[in-house]
């Protein structure tokens, strides 16, 4: 009887996955808005993969007052004249030229700052990552959305391709198991905040009052802190899935996946102590049951790995990814997060961490 209470807190888990699921926010299609809309392009040696992104934006319908704005934040290798070949002249796109970085800030948040500047009267700014490719309705189903949910941030993340489909989607996953989504959307607590910077959608007054990116300046998890930023100023926060109307290729490689979350995964947690306490954990849950399938109790061990990959289908299948057999390989998947993690603050330790050719 022991062993089988173990199963309680699994049990617990994967049913509040359900219920987060059924929950989830989604932009509606072939949506439309009156509103001025900024959309807000950082970019920063992007040349070889910011094209279908570009396209994607040009392409949007529902949207009759927006503006494109594209910022070459210290580029070598002719993003520029990539986003000048794509655009074509066309009105709607304005492309600048990045300032130097300022001390203090790092380059993202010091790139969207000057993109939000640079948007003039507009009612809503979208940010939006080079590697994100939006469907032709996805800006103005989002703004739709970020309207009638009452939010001010509203972060509808894109379904994720590409390289590493063992770790990347533990993001959703962790979302729907942990984060109790209505209750965030409630809460005034910074704390309690999540969002995706690859496709975030603000109401601008309300990014204004939140300080905007100035109050994020040298934060690496930048969109985390926005949210928090919002939250403080009197603003609310929503999570939406966004995996109908957009896609996300991260990364090509394993090599760029480890990189890039070898330098965010140490800002993710608060401290290494509770870095240590998440991961502990989810290895607990998730990994250790594993051997005892073959060892003192097998049909306990049975059911822990089959909530566990309960979970994964329920989150797969409302936020786009692949159930099958990805989400049966769950506790390999919690296995390379925690080395991700371990990696991520032994970088950090030893001030090796970069990006894009800048230290952080």
């Amino acid at each position: 009887m022991t062993a089988w209470l173990v199963l309680l807190p699994l049990l617990l888990l994967t049913a509040h996955t359900v219920v987060n699921a059924l929950l989830l926010r989604r932009p509606r299609r072939d949506a439309a808005t009156t509103e001025r809309v900024a959309v807000l392009l950082p970019l920063r040696d992007e040349a070889g993969r910011v094209t279908p992104c570009l396209e994607s934006l040009l392409a949007q319908r529902g949207v009759p007052d927006l503006r494109i704005h594209v910022l070459d934040d210290g580029s070598t290798d002719g993003t520029a004249a990539v986003v000048g070949a794509v655009t074509a002249g066309d009105p709607r796109v304005r492309l600048l030229t990045g300032g130097s970085l300022p001390d203090g800030w790092l380059g993202k948040p010091n790139a969207c700052r000057q993109l939000a500047d640079d948007a003039g009267d507009a009612d809503v700014l979208v940010f939006v990552d080079a590697d994100v490719v939006l469907a032709p309705d996805a800006v103005a189903g989002a703004v739709t959305l970020l309207r009638s949910s009452g939010v001010t941030l509203l972060s509808p993340y894109p379904r994720i391709v590409g390289a590493g489909r063992l770790v990347q989607p533990l993001l959703q996953w962790s979302w729907l198991t942990f984060l109790p989504m209505r209750g965030m959307e409630r809460s005034p607590r910074p704390s309690l905040a999540a969002a995706g910077g690859q496709w975030l959608v603000v109401d601008r007054a309300g990014y204004r009052r939140a300080g905007g990116h100035a109050a994020v300046r040298d934060d690496v998890l930048e969109d985390i802190g926005l949210a928090r930023a919002v939250k403080r100023s009197g603003g609310r926060i929503a999570l939406a899935d966004g995996s109908r109307l957009a896609t996300c290729h991260m990364y090509s490689s394993w090599r760029e996946l480890a990189d890039g979350y070898g330098k965010s995964l140490w800002a993710s947690f608060g401290s290494a102590p509770g870095a240590a306490a998440v991961v502990v954990l989810l290895l607990l849950l998730y990994a250790a049951p594993v051997p005892f399938l073959v060892g003192a109790w097998p049909a306990v061990a049975a059911v822990a790995y089959l909530l566990g990959v309960t979970g994964r289908l329920v989150s797969a299948a409302a936020t786009g990814g692949r159930m099958f057999p990805d989400a049966f390989a769950h506790p390999v998947s919690v296995v390379l997060f925690a080395w991700l993690v371990a990696r991520s603050f032994h970088l950090k330790r030893q001030g090796r961490l970069s990006w894009r050719g800048r230290a952080l």
